[in-house]
């Protein structure tokens, strides 16, 4: 991977990470369904005028709209307005990796190998040693990491259905499955925060809209989405995917950074155990042992 590549990988990386924090601004005068609502319809219009639809069925492109978009980030936003921390929220949602390995099992009769059964186990006991701690040192609610990790089943179904759209077409244009599934989940949105949220309540966070949560959309839309997703899929076409796809390992670590930063978020010492062991879980989940024993050759 060329320097230039390299940066835009991280770049692409720390804007991911930063997303969390910018849902916790944008929902201080919003409720979570209209503003997941606004955020597609922004990511949808003008965009799609200018980009041709992708050549895939509709009912996978529904499916992928309905998974990806509408649950995944139904279920996260409104985790963090539940009170679930920006930091702990990038974190457990890397949960999809290991939602995605079981269901790839069912569905496309994958096997399950040694170091993904030792990576989904560290994971889980890190989950549970993260719940354990946030429940009783920081009073985080147990509403608020369930519906993360609804978000995170939801990803890992919108990864299913990536991979069918993958075998129709090997080499999808990405940016037009982005903006066109982005018209999926916007009706639902709205739909679902009038009936939870009321009408009322929706017209209301319209009129009274500040400019901090105009500019969180347009973060979330054209930035994170619209140019986050454009980069990696850019770099996933021009290099293999073993280059590109661990650099999503570095989320959670600026998320959890910014979130210290800038919302002043900390983590207990209980926390942190949990992290690295998740963390432990994702790394053996993409390399394995290999690159461990390796190492410890070298050394040798």
């Amino acid at each position: 991977m060329t320097r230039k590549d390299a940066l835009l990988a991280l770049l692409v990386v720390v804007v991911w990470g930063i997303n969390f924090v910018v849902i916790k601004i944008g929902l201080h005068q919003m409720p979570p369904l209209l503003l997941a609502g606004l955020r597609f319809l922004l990511v949808a219009f003008p965009a799609l005028l200018f980009i041709r639809p992708p050549k895939v069925p509709f009912r996978l492109l529904a499916g992928y709209g309905l998974t990806i978009s509408f649950g995944q980030f139904a279920f996260l936003f409104s985790a963090i307005k539940c009170g679930m921390p920006a930091g702990l929220a990038s974190l457990v949602l890397q949960a999809q990796a290991f939602f995605t390995i079981v269901l790839g099992a069912f569905m496309f009769n994958e096997r399950l190998q040694l170091k993904q059964g030792v990576g989904i186990a560290l994971a889980i006991l890190g989950l549970l040693v993260l719940i354990d701690a946030s429940l009783v040192g920081d009073h985080v609610s147990l509403t608020g990491f369930l519906l993360t990790l609804g978000g995170a089943l939801c990803w890992a179904s919108g990864n299913i259905f990536n991979k069918k759209i993958m075998q129709l077409s090997p080499q999808p244009d990405v940016m037009s499955l982005v903006v066109w599934s982005a018209l999926i989940p916007i009706v639902p949105f709205f739909a679902a925060s009038a009936l939870l949220d009321g009408p009322a309540q929706m017209l209301s966070s319209l009129r009274e809209i500040d400019r901090i949560t105009i500019l969180a959309l347009c973060y979330l839309a054209f930035i994170s989405t619209i140019l986050g997703y454009g980069i990696w899929g850019t770099l996933l076409g021009r290099y293999e995917t073993w280059r590109v796809a661990p650099l999503s390992l570095l989320v959670p670590v600026f998320g959890m950074t910014s979130a210290m930063l800038i919302l002043d978020e900390s983590l207990s010492l209980m926390q942190c155990g949990g992290a690295l062991l998740i963390m432990a879980g994702l790394y053996i989940n993409v390399f394995g042992f290999r690159r461990w024993v390796s190492a410890r050759r070298a050394r040798t």
